[in-house]
């Protein structure tokens, strides 16, 4: 990153939203601040200026281990064998509205 003089280079941060009517926290973009609670406030002026917003999760994206997706056969792949944990082989009653 380029700076100009007298400028720092300030930690990116991702930001992630829990609507009035969400359950969770959705990822809703990413900022530079120079620390956790300036990327709170940024990220409440940014990203909940229409008060949609309850709750806000800044996480500096130094912080986040993520899968690649290159990986992604092999990464996943070890579920597949696991019949188990896919309910694929039961017989649904015709009366079960919601399963």
């Amino acid at each position: 990153m380029s700076t100009k003089q007298g400028e720092r280079s300030w930690p990116l941060w991702e930001v992630f939203v829990r609507g009035k009517r969400g359950l969770s926290h959705v990822h809703a973009g990413s900022l530079h601040a120079p620390d956790a609670q300036m990327a709170l406030r940024n990220a409440r002026d940014l990203y909940t200026r229409r008060q949609e917003g309850v709750s806000l999760w800044v996480v500096k994206a130094d912080n986040i281990t993520a899968s690649s997706p290159d990986e992604r056969e092999s990464f996943f792949d070890p579920a597949g064998d696991k019949v188990y944990r896919h309910p694929t082989f039961y017989d649904v009653p015709d009366d079960v509205e919601y399963l």
